[in-house]
């Protein structure tokens, strides 16, 4: 997923906008934009892999706390899970009216 954003920014910004090769642009403009956009480019392909490792980060300590940490404290008493469904309403229903 990294190199497939980076490449998309690759596109985007640098083929797109820095090295179009505009006509009638001065040779100062079409020498100096490569350097800018190359800075943005950088900018954003680092602002966006440090977003993504950080919530890759975070998730990873969450699902460990949830896993790890919180079976200390489950003891299993209870009752049975009984998923929902209609016909146990309509089982319940019919038999309240019997009576």
């Amino acid at each position: 997923a990294h190199s497939q954003l980076s490449e998309l920014f690759w596109e985007k910004v640098m083929v797109g906008f820095a090295l179009d090769g505009s006509p009638g642009q001065s040779p100062l403009v079409s020498w100096v934009k490569p350097f800018i956009f190359t800075a943005v480019w950088l900018m954003l392909s680092f602002a966006v892999l440090m977003c993504m490792e950080n919530l890759s980060s975070f998730l990873h300590a969450l699902r460990l706390q949830w896993v790890e940490f919180q079976n200390k404290f489950y003891s299993g008493t209870g009752y049975a899970f009984v998923p929902f469904a209609y016909s146990t309403i309509n089982e319940r229903d019919e038999g309240e009216h019997a009576e």
